[in-house]
This record gives C-alpha cells, structure tokens and sequence, in this order.
C-alpha cells in the first residue's frame, strides 16, 4: 500500500515538474495568436496579425537569414570534421586518442560562458577582432563534439569485416567508405548535422559574445527586443524558433529511422 501511494507520489511530483517547464512555452505559443497587441488573459481573439507582422519586419528577417547562414555553414563544418575525427578515433591507432578524444569533447564539459569569454579573450590577445568568422568558428567549436559523440556511437556499432570483405573484393579505401562505410553511418551524420544545426541556430551566450556589431542572430535579435518592450511580435518569433528547435530534431530521428529501416539497420 505504502510502495503504491509512493509511486502515486512520483508520477504527480512529475507530472507538476513538467508542467513548470513546459507551461510557460505553451502561453508563449498561445499568445502569439493574440489578436490584442497586449499579452494578457483573456485573450480578445484569435488572429495571424503577428506572424504577417513579423514577416515584414526587415530587422527580424535580417537576422534570421544570418542565423540560418550561420547554422547551414558551422553543421558542414561541424560534420565534415566530425566524420573525420571520428574515423581517426575509431579506425585508425592514433598515438593519444584517448587524450584527443576527450579534447575534442571537452567544450561539452565547460560551461559556455567560460568557453565564450576564454576564446574572446584569446583572440583579443591575438589582435583578432570580433568577425562572422570568429562567431562561426566558436559554433564549431562548441557543437564539434555533439557530432562526434553521435558519430562515434553509429561508427563503432559497424563491424570492421564488412568493410574488410570489400577491400578483398577489391575495392579501395576511399570506395570502401562512400560505398560502405558512410551509407550505413549516414543516419547518425545526418543526426550530427541536425544537432549542430540546431545548436548553433538556438545559441545566444557565445553568439553575444563573439558576434560583431551589427550582425544579430535571432536569439539575440530576441534579446535586444526584450531589453525595450515586450511586443506580440517576441511570442511569434518564439513560436517560430520553438517549431524549429524542436521540428528539426523529430525530423531527423525521423530520416534517420527511414534510413535505418530501409538498411536493416
């Protein structure tokens, strides 16, 4: 009886913790179809007037092409040298891969404040100056390891005598992998870009310190709203950026079950 009403316990404490998290997103969404211009309850109906307005917001609309730019350049980067490390960490003995894997990891384990302000202050030591190159190789650098971590995972679970029977076939190490390799690890690359993609896209804490003047991103562009007035407009770019944070992701778990299906994976 005790174990029971424990239990019962658990799953409200639970269910109230999520509601905590989560509530605070669905008023968001809900009052983004406000048609009053003021946040409030009860809402005076149900309109798309803030979405049309967020469209022809040049600012919003700058910054969203600099945030799309920005994610679609660092996942390439971020997955292309995912790959790479990953097949070197796996595949190959690499003198001190245990040390070099966790390095490469390690922007995980710091918080990105620090990471932020450590890499400012370096560059600044350099004499390099904030650049969209330098807030594009902080993104790199932070959502590296996500790819890699996923990478890893997919690539170790591949068996090395598949790629053995067909160099004995006669295929070479380069046919090997676009023929083998890289088909039956695709699901977790294309996973890797979505994580970068999303990370990059999302981010705010380096992005505000490693972005030059002028150059906004949404999440800071949101930012620099909320510091002058809370406008309906902030609740339809939050929409926006919660259907994409979370769609992306759902979407790729689902290509990526497609694929592993089609594979027999």
């Amino acid at each position: 009886m005790g174990g029971t009403m424990g239990w019962h316990l658990l799953r409200g404490w639970t269910v109230l913790v999520y509601l905590f998290m989560f509530l605070p997103v669905a008023v968001v969404v809900l009052l983004s179809f406000n048609a009053s211009q003021f946040g409030a309850f009860p809402m005076t109906g149900f309109s798309f007037r803030w979405f049309v307005e967020l469209a022809q917001n040049e600012a919003i609309l700058r910054a969203f092409r600099t945030s799309v730019t920005l994610g679609v350049m660092t996942a390439a980067i971020s997955t292309t040298l995912g790959v790479l490390a990953s097949l070197a960490m796996v595949r190959y003995r690499v003198p001190g891969s245990n040390y070099i894997s966790t390095l490469l990891i390690a922007p995980i384990l710091v918080p990105e404040v620090v990471l932020a302000v450590a890499l400012l202050l370096f560059l600044n030591f350099l004499g390099i100056n904030k650049s969209f190159t330098l807030l594009l190789f902080g993104h790199v650098i932070f959502t590296l390891p996500f790819v890699i971590l996923v990478v890893q995972a997919r690539l170790i679970s591949i068996k090395r005598d598949i790629e053995e029977a067909a160099m004995s076939l006669g295929a070479s190490p380069r046919q090997t992998f676009f023929q083998i390799t890289l088909p039956l690890m695709l699901p977790a690359v294309l996973a890797g870009a979505l994580f970068a993609l999303t990370i990059s896209f999302d981010d705010i804490t380096g992005t505000l310190f490693w972005k030059p003047g002028g150059v906004e991103t949404v999440p800071t562009q949101i930012f620099a709203m909320l510091r002058n007035s809370i406008s309906p407009e902030i609740n339809a770019l939050g929409t926006v950026m919660i259907v994409l944070t979370v769609g992306l992701p759902l979407l790729g778990l689902a290509i990526a079950r497609t694929l592993s299906q089609k594979r027999g994976i």
